[in-house]
């Protein structure tokens, strides 16, 4: 008599599709952190000194600082386009919306770039030269760096809030992720909005403290969502 032993099947979940989307976005929303913040220290000569379009050296700092700048650009992209085929599924208008505002970023942001590669290039070589007036020089200078200053308050402050409101509204009606992590930006959203209006009405600064707690809740958002995309990826069930 031959016993034949029961045979055990095992059954292999299926890998979660979207896991690699959610992991790169998040890596790209970390990546937005590890530029940003470095770039802002680099170019500070060129923000903070009238007088820098007519000295000399730190130029290479500012260029590293931009090159940062463009990263942050980049990433910011990318976290968008490596959401949408998740997010679409949740509203694709949303989706979308949430693409386009971080493409407008990045060009504002690159705006500001592009203004402070032209004062680099002018320090190189035009200052110093005969003829040169250093005066109508530092005035072409601190015009270049004003755009710098108006791109920072529409690009990285007004989308931002533009963003966390597209995003916020998606991943908190969605539950794939906490709720209270959305919130975060949610809340923060309007506060950013209206410190940036106040500055645009000249009632605000961008270096005042009501900025500065009006913009803590969005990075706290970002930061947040970041970290637990790489971390945990998208929730799978509602609970």
């Amino acid at each position: 008599m031959t016993i034949t032993a029961p045979t055990t099947t095992t059954t292999i979940a299926p890998a979660d599709p979207t896991r690699n989307h959610v992991r790169a976005a998040g890596i790209f929303y970390l990546v937005t952190f590890a530029a940003s913040i470095p770039a802002l220290l680099l170019i500070a000569p060129v923000l903070n000194d009238p007088s820098f379009i007519n000295g000399s050296g730190q130029d290479t700092r500012v260029l590293w600082g931009c090159l940062l700048d463009f990263v942050n650009a980049l990433a910011g992209i990318g976290s968008a386009v490596a959401l949408f085929p998740v997010l679409k599924r949740q509203k694709e208008s949303l989706a979308l919306g949430f693409v386009t505002s971080r493409l407008l970023e990045a060009a504002v942001i690159m705006i500001g770039v592009v203004s402070l590669l032209a004062v680099v290039t002018l320090q190189q070589d035009v200052a110093g030269t005969p003829g040169t007036d250093p005066a109508t020089l530092t005035t072409v200078g601190q015009a270049l760096v004003a755009v710098r200053d108006w791109t920072f308050l529409f690009g990285p402050g007004m989308m931002a809030a533009v963003n966390a409101i597209l995003l916020g509204t998606l991943l908190y009606r969605s539950r794939l992720v906490p709720r209270f992590i959305p919130a975060m930006g949610l809340i923060g959203a309007p506060l950013l909005l209206t410190a940036n209006v106040l500055t645009v009405l000249g009632h605000n600064s961008q270096l005042s403290g009501l900025s500065a707690i009006a913009t803590f809740p969005v990075a706290a958002w970002e930061l947040s969502v970041g970290v637990y995309m790489l971390v945990k990826g998208f929730r799978t069930t509602v609970v």
